[in-house]
């Protein structure tokens, strides 16, 4: 991160080779996504040009152990997290997609069979992921509310419904839907494959933000699923849970990543932007709105360090993710406003990238849980009251 943003010199807690890591991230980032991003935003489609390149880095799956994966730690994770966002929050969501639900759920939830099966391709990018929860009138309340089905015949599963939001799935290889077993009313996870009857995508149009992910409506029509491929180890919503709880701290770093990428954009342009004879950047008010914009970031990445530090030692609850997700969305949006107000009216021309940053962060603000639903989570934990309906 440069020294600028990286305030508190936060990457010294990092050792010299997953700093490396995130220099790697970086330099990628600023030399091939960032020249072209803004034409696959307007146009919203996915750089497919970019995939070999991101294969290449190394960071999909990148702290799961075996099968192929990395195996690095939680703390690396957030700040590549951060590093793609910064350039680009969409291409940051892509990889949280397959790296942290997609993955994560089979990591997590996969028998050891699953996870030597899909896992080491998806962890070369080779096979992509998507991750099926999401449907068109169940979004907060999928715990109780899930609607899509699983039904058992024999050793096939058959699944039928709709889900909505779906990132990835129109050009995914592999799908992870979250069906609810007609026969034990529990939730389960199934891994649907590209090609499979019955299942069908439709990309949404239309988007104010993440315009480069490809999120599509999944219809789901006596699609069926041999047992090989249900999830051994999701028997409940309550797995579904433990994968929104890890992803939920990537979110986090997603947010301070674009929060500090609007931030950047801002400084460079308070430093060559003259007016009344002189920089921007050297009047009292522009530099007030600097420090507002360094202070969010700065202290939402230090809140994302330190949950990173807490799920490194198995220590983090829901409620440490969800005060992350909720903090730092909230500050984002603060932030991003403010890189726009200092822009003046050139903050609406994506020349400048920051009004990228604005559209993008509103969908940052809901996806993975909305502020409302992570503030009872932790409001749940700090009283022991539930103020769930």
């Amino acid at each position: 991160m440069p020294a600028e943003a990286d305030f508190y010199a936060l990457e010294l807690l990092l050792d010299d080779e997953d700093r490396a890591l995130v220099h790697r991230v970086r330099a990628f980032m600023e030399k091939e996504v960032q020249p072209i991003i803004n034409r696959y935003w307007t146009r919203a489609r996915f750089p497919h040009e970019i995939l070999p390149g991101l294969r290449e880095l190394g960071i999909a799956g990148l702290p799961y152990r075996g099968y192929g994966c990395p195996g690095k730690g939680p703390l690396v994770d957030g700040m590549v997290a951060m590093e793609l966002a910064r350039i680009d929050p969409s291409i940051a969501t892509f990889n949280g997609v397959h790296s942290g639900l997609a993955m994560g759920s089979i990591s997590l939830c996969g028998s050891q069979e699953q996870r030597r099966r899909w896992l080491p391709a998806m962890a070369r990018l080779e096979a992509i992921g998507a991750f099926g929860l999401t449907e068109p009138e169940v979004g907060s309340g999928a715990s109780r509310g899930l609607t899509t089905s699983a039904r058992r015949e024999g050793d096939t599963w058959v699944l039928n419904g709709r889900k909505k939001w779906i990132g990835n799935a129109s050009f995914a290889d592999l799908t992870v839907i979250w069906a609810r077993d007609t026969d034990d009313d529990q939730v389960k996870g199934f891994v649907v494959e590209a090609g499979t009857p019955g299942f069908t995508t439709r990309d949404l149009e239309d988007k104010i933000a993440l315009r480069v992910v490809q999120n599509a409506l999944i219809d789901l029509e006596d699609v069926r699923v041999p047992e090989a491929n249900r999830l051994q180890q999701a028997n409940s919503f309550r797995d579904t849970a433990e994968v929104l709880r890890m992803t939920r701290g990537g979110v986090a770093w997603m947010a301070t990543g674009c929060a500090r990428g609007a931030y950047e954009h801002a400084l460079a342009y308070a430093v060559e932007r003259e007016q009344f004879g002189r920089p921007i950047g050297g009047f009292q008010l522009v530099q007030d709105l600097l420090v507002r914009m360094l202070g969010n970031i700065t202290a939402s990445a230090t809140l994302c360090a330190r949950l990173a530090q807490l799920q490194a030692a198995g220590m983090a609850r829901d409620e440490h993710a969800s005060l992350a997700k909720a903090f730092c969305t909230m500050r984002m949006r603060e932030t991003v406003g403010w890189a726009r107000e200092l822009l003046g009216g050139n903050g609406i021309l994506l020349e400048h990238h920051v009004g990228r940053f604005v559209a993008d962060a509103e969908a940052i603000y809901s996806y993975e849980g909305t502020r409302e639903i992570n503030t009872l989570i932790v409001g749940r934990a700090i009283t022991g009251l539930s103020a769930f309906v």
